[in-house]
């Protein structure tokens, strides 16, 4: 009589619905190619906006073309497009704008585009400029105080006054959609 194992069976192979034989590959959406210049030629479009005073059509226009398969040059230059915009809206100004675009068609995934950018914005370090440098005689650098290096909490209080209109508005399904989304910003 011949001794099997059963342990070392892998019984997933022989389940035909099990995880093991499911293709990851379809779980992740399609996103379209998008180039670095189209990325900067919308990013000019929409300070067009911004400088002409409209704000809230900046900020759609921003959510509405998010760079989804672009790559990290143009998700760098969107990201400090949409910044650039939220940084421009006064505070006031905030919930009513948040307000109009969630009543509108598609506004809650466009809130939970702009949650993203939130998170990103969060996460990216400030690049460290070189004159938080000074170069001695001794060949090694000495980092100055900080000067001029505060604008990083700026942003990031600004971030941060968005991410809690838009909880309020939005609710913390977003934080969770956002969390789960495999496209990134």
């Amino acid at each position: 009589m011949a001794t099997i194992n059963y342990r070392t069976i892998d019984i997933d192979a022989l389940d035909p619905d099990s995880a093991a034989n499911f293709d990851l590959s379809t779980l992740a959406p399609d996103v379209v190619p998008v180039s670095t210049s189209d990325v900067q030629t919308l990013a000019g479009q929409i300070r067009q906006l911004l400088r002409g005073g409209d704000t809230e059509g900046a900020l759609r226009g921003a959510l509405e073309n998010v760079p989804y398969g672009g790559d990290q040059q143009g998700k760098e230059v969107h990201l400090a497009t949409v910044t650039e915009i939220l940084q421009s809206i006064r505070q006031s100004d905030m919930s009513p704008i948040l307000q109009r675009i969630y009543q509108s068609e598609g506004g809650s995934e466009q809130l939970d585009v702009l949650m993203k950018y939130l998170y990103k914005g969060m996460a990216s370090k400030q690049p460290s400029s070189s004159r938080n440098m000074s170069p001695q005689s001794t060949g090694f650098s000495q980092i100055q105080s900080r000067g001029g290096g505060e604008g990083g909490g700026q942003a990031m209080s600004v971030l941060l006054s968005w991410h809690e209109k838009l909880v309020e508005i939005a609710g913390p399904g977003s934080i969770a959609r956002v969390m789960t989304d495999r496209r990134t910003v």
